[in-house]
């Protein structure tokens, strides 16, 4: 079995890769950069000149040469890009041999895979109406971010205040049976970081993610040391060697590689490796579509330090599907995916659908400060 050509398709909001063979078998793969698509698009491109007419089943193999080929490697673009296709190889390797890709993994750890879903409101209020709302539908846990429009614009005991009613809130409404996360989106200073976790703790957090921007790891480390609630990070890192200074230098609680950015399934099935010789737990960032999380429940299936797994419904967002454009959605029942048995990743991409939303190239928003300067989204 050879591979003939990489197709990127852009639609909505989406960047996903088939990789084909002259066999007639497609694998099926998302790239975790939308923001930069048309750019990981002709990255995929110039990924096609090394993979055409190789065997897809040397997955590793083809992975160390897609990153290691390039002088001047990785970077987000070029890592988005290997992701797509990795996770396609897999669906090809799990079709060709009529088993799912955890099949190929070392088999099912579990039946069912444990969501989260992203909840929004304008106030308190809303808030705590929304996470009703999901709890009533079977979810149990949910994620926000606890910030109010013009956060930035806030002084600082505004902003801790506001942040701490919103937790409060939620957590009144939904009661101790529910998990609350709390995203920072890495808004915060360390300082700002840990007076907000320490006035969240009562309010029993599963996880406080990204309280700072992670490029300084000894900085995440500290916010551990001085909050004693679980620090979940690692969405916008991309390099396996990332996440190791991470854990050795004890800077979190709950990992979160993103499968369409961290390298496919073949690097996080090792981060995940990584985490478990750590006592870390694993929650696959995922705000994209339903082929992304496809791949993220084969790799849940498969790792025994799987929690949590991240699910953004097509309602939460006024942005087009994410998860309606594929033929055969995963079935969710009770706040649960369950773990499908179909070969591959086990989804299809439904292209009568997928013609129907051009990609909508955008960037994410641009926040000012009162005095003008540029605030982290």
């Amino acid at each position: 079995m050879k591979i003939t050509r990489l197709e990127p398709i852009l639609a909505a909001r989406s960047v996903y890769v088939r990789v084909h063979t002259d066999e007639g078998i497609t694998g099926l793969g998302e790239a975790g950069f939308p923001q930069k698509g048309r750019t990981v698009e002709t990255a995929v491109g110039e990924l096609e000149r090394y993979l055409k007419g190789k065997d897809p089943l040397h997955i590793e193999h083809h992975w160390q040469s897609m990153y290691s080929i390039p002088f001047f490697r990785g970077g987000p673009v070029l890592s988005a890009a290997i992701s797509a296709v990795d996770i396609a190889l897999w669906d090809i390797a799990g079709k060709h041999f009529n088993t799912p890709v955890y099949g190929l993994l070392g088999g099912k750890c579990r039946d069912r895979v444990r969501v989260y879903v992203h909840i929004r409101g304008r106030n308190s209020e809303e808030l705590a109406e929304k996470a009703v709302g999901a709890v009533k539908k079977g979810y149990t846990a949910v994620r926000f971010g606890p910030f109010l429009e013009d956060f930035q614009k806030m002084r600082y005991g505004k902003l801790v205040g506001e942040t701490v009613s919103q937790v409060k809130a939620v957590r009144e409404a939904v009661g101790e049976e529910i998990d609350i996360c709390i995203d920072a989106h890495g808004r915060l200073t360390p300082y700002e970081a840990i007076s907000i976790g320490r006035e969240v703790e009562k309010y029993r957090i599963f996880f406080y993610e990204d309280p700072i921007l992670p490029e300084n790891i000894e900085a995440m480390a500290d916010i551990v040391a001085h909050t004693n609630v679980p620090i979940a990070t690692g969405e916008r890192l991309f390099y396996i060697w990332q996440f190791w200074e991470l854990l050795k230098n004890k800077a979190v609680h709950m990992a979160r590689p993103d499968l369409c950015l961290a390298g496919g399934i073949s690097q996080c099935k090792k981060i995940a490796a990584l985490a478990e010789a750590c006592y870390v737990k694993v929650v696959p960032h995922n705000p994209l579509s339903a082929v992304s999380t496809a791949a993220c429940v084969q790799l849940d299936a498969c790792i025994p330090n799987f929690v949590l797994q991240e699910l953004i419904l097509d309602d939460t967002y006024e942005a087009p599907p994410r998860h309606s454009l594929v033929k055969k959605p995963l079935e969710i029942e009770k706040g649960y995916i369950k773990v499908p048995t179909e070969p591959g990743i086990g989804i299809e991409l439904d292209d009568a659908k997928i013609s129907e939303y051009p990609f909508e190239e955008r960037d994410p928003p641009w926040l000012l400060r009162e005095d003008g300067s540029v605030a982290d989204w």
